[in-house]
């Protein structure tokens, strides 16, 4: 009891879906279908001529929950009822889209693209939209050096350094591709911080013997180390004061010499990875310069001694000598000379002269402050009672011819004493 031919066609919506989205496939005729019996019609839908879902069911809609690229092909549907005749629909043709990549993203860890050096570093690329196998690809350099490939059905992928070096300091970037071609990641600028070397400290002075007053520099400066670097300098371990370089490089610390600096001096440098401390630096300077300045004197003096030692003593002697003199004549007149005992020279006569004992006359001459002393002697002798032989002269040492002598000299004063 068939009205006519009836048609039966097969409806996507949406047509052309995108991977991930839901789709409904509706069978559905150009008129409605005749009532052959009280049972309701039964439907069923292909792709591929592969039957999908339970197969026949009384809904004319089938629901996918989520389409992907895989799920692109050749559909249709089937309807029938009691009676034998089964109405076929044509091949809808569906092909799902990919979802193209989008927001690509790199992020490091530990974040903020900073590692000590020795650690592990973790590159993550991110993709905010994207559907199907997406092919992650990770880059070093500005020239693009591939570091490695993964490709996986997830938004996100992961690449590892597990050993970062000072040479892997560099910029970094990523890319995903869902076959649309790449789409690259912003640059990531990857620091390696490594731990401080000891430090060298450095005394810097004015001069080369330091005295107290001078100004003096302490300089601390770690050869190794990422910045920024805190900087410490003590005294006997006492602390003198710190400093930061945010750069690199070393910092000095000054201050004025007093007598409480002597001593050992020493620094320390710590950027957060592991402080190190320098060796220890003496510093020794001379006394305060009052001091300096009576020893200065003292070695002077001792110079002079020691070079002129016998004539400084002589000259010391008599100047001590002529101020004793000097009392002495203020207090005492000046004395006359008395009157010489006139000496006899005395001939034995004998064959032979027999040799007297000599007589010493000690003769004193003053005048003013200075001294004159002259020492004589006269030679007695026994001498035969002939006549002299030729040539023979005896001279009489008178004290009178020589007192005569001395005032000629402008001698004013003469004091004999006793001879020794």
């Amino acid at each position: 009891m068939c009205q006519g031919e009836q048609e039966l066609f097969l409806i996507a919506s949406p047509s052309q879906p995108t991977e991930g989205s839901p789709v409904t496939l509706t069978c559905m005729t150009t008129q409605s279908l005749p009532q052959w019996s009280v049972d309701q019609p039964q439907f069923r839908f292909f792709r591929d001529e592969r039957v999908l879902g339970l197969g026949w069911s009384s809904s004319r809609e089938l629901q996918i929950a989520a389409v992907w690229r895989e799920d692109s092909g050749s559909y249709r549907c089937e309807a029938k009822t009691m009676a034998p005749k089964v109405l076929r629909s044509r091949i809808f043709q569906m092909n799902v889209r990919r979802v193209p990549i989008s927001d690509v993203s790199l992020e490091t860890q530990p974040p903020g693209g900073q590692v000590t050096e020795g650690d592990k570093l973790v590159f993550i690329c991110s993709v905010a939209k994207g559907t199907g196998n997406i092919t992650f690809l990770w880059y070093k350099g500005a020239l693009g050096l591939n570091l490695g490939t993964k490709t996986q059905h997830s938004l996100t992928a992961e690449f590892e350094l597990p050993t970062v070096r000072k040479s892997d300091a560099e910029q970094y970037y990523c890319a995903a591709d869902n076959g649309d071609g790449p789409r690259p990641s912003g640059l990531v600028s990857i620091t390696i911080r490594s731990p401080v070397s000891r430090p060298v400290l450095t005394i810097t002075a004015p001069r080369a013997q330091a005295v107290v007053g001078d100004v003096v520099e302490l300089h601390c400066e770690a050869p190794g180390g990422s910045p920024p670097i805190l900087y410490w300098f003590y005294h006997e371990d006492v602390t003198l004061g710190s400093s930061s370089v945010p750069s690199g490089g070393g910092v000095s610390f000054n201050f004025s010499l007093t007598v409480e600096h002597s001593g050992s001096y020493s620094c320390e440098a710590d950027n957060g990875l592991g402080a190190q401390r320098s060796e220890v630096v003496t510093l020794n300077f001379t006394a305060p310069v009052e001091k300096r300045r009576d020893r200065l004197t003292s070695g002077v003096i001792e110079g002079l001694l020691g070079t002129l030692g016998p004539s400084t003593m002589a000259l010391l002697f008599c100047c001590w000598l002529k101020r004793k003199i000097g009392r002495r004549s203020a207090s005492d007149p000046l004395r006359t000379p008395p009157s010489p005992v006139p000496r006899e020279f005395t001939y034995l006569n004998s064959p032979a002269p027999v040799q007297l004992p000599p007589t010493y006359e000690n003769v004193n001459v003053v005048s003013g402050d200075e001294i004159y002393s002259l020492v004589y002697s006269i030679q007695q002798e026994q001498a035969p009672a002939a006549v002299e032989p030729p040539g023979t002269h005896v001279e009489n040492k008178d004290p009178l011819d020589i007192y005569s002598r001395l005032r000629k000299a402008n001698v004013t004063d003469v004091d004999y004493e006793d001879a020794m």
